[in-house]
């Protein structure tokens, strides 16, 4: 068996993707296999644990009920993480693994979503974003590809960016640096919301600072020393939620059609 059929015999979220990847299938066969996310597998599992009250798992970025001091803690004494199974994470999957967005259960599922979900920050609704921006990023990728209006999240991405060009999660604590994670998050979404929306001049020039601010380190690269930044960024995960690994910077470049030496080593 070589490498296509073993991703082909595989969830139909992979298989759609291989399909028009790797396989050369035609725009019919894609399409078919891409339909299948919402009825049989992991996508059709997501939809299904969707609650009454329009969330997953109780929550819209934590689950209901969450508390820091139940999570298990590792040897340094940090928290080891949240479920990462509420309404904000969960949109971002099925985003990721290919949910047709004018699929019924999509639009059942994002419309309840739009009705019932409002951030644990200050009770915000979802699709109008909270104050972080790197959960702002990732709000506008799946609501942009969700067909939602985010266009008022946009509007305040674009006027944090900061004079590295990047963005920080931090920046409301006062940061002054950007930040890889938070970059590419709103990296994501602002393509994503462009490819939705059509061109725009200021979302593009917003975009390309925060380019620089990649390339200039060549996706993992300290610019004051050239040291490696992050041992982790190169071994890649999926999903990635909040984290940056090259990989992920190197995915965002080609749906960007970004075309540049400095992304040699990273290749």
């Amino acid at each position: 068996m070589n490498v296509v059929q073993w991703l082909l015999d595989s969830d139909p979220a992979i298989r759609w993707q291989v399909l028009r990847d790797l396989a050369e299938g035609d725009s019919d066969a894609v399409a078919a296999e891409r339909a299948l996310v919402a009825a049989d597998g992991w996508g059709a599992r997501l939809l299904a644990l969707q609650g009454e009250d329009g969330l997953w798992a109780g929550g819209t970025y934590f689950p209901g009920g969450f508390s820091w001091s139940s999570v298990p803690r590792g040897d340094d004494g940090r928290a080891i993480g949240q479920p990462w199974n509420a309404t904000f994470w969960t949109l971002t999957l099925l985003r990721l693994l290919g949910l047709d967005p004018d699929s019924e259960p999509a639009r059942r599922a994002v419309k309840a979503v739009r009705e019932n979900a409002l951030w644990e920050h200050d009770n915000q609704p979802f699709f109008e974003g909270e104050v972080e921006p790197c959960i702002n990023g990732a709000t506008v990728a799946a609501g942009a590809y969700f067909g939602q209006d985010v266009s008022g999240i946009v509007d305040r991405l674009l006027g944090e960016q900061m004079v590295d060009g990047g963005w920080n999660c931090e920046q409301e604590s006062g940061s002054m640096r950007g930040s890889f994670h938070t970059t590419i998050s709103v990296l994501e979404g602002l393509l994503e919301y462009e490819r939705s929306v059509g061109s725009d001049p200021a979302i593009a020039e917003k975009r390309a600072g925060a380019e620089e601010y990649l390339l200039e380190r060549r996706l993992l690269r300290r610019l004051a020393t050239g040291e490696l930044i992050n041992e982790r960024w190169t071994q890649f995960a999926f999903p990635n939620w909040w984290h940056y690994d090259v990989l992920r910077g190197l995915d965002y470049m080609r749906r960007a059609d970004v075309r540049d030496e400095r992304l040699d080593e990273a290749l």
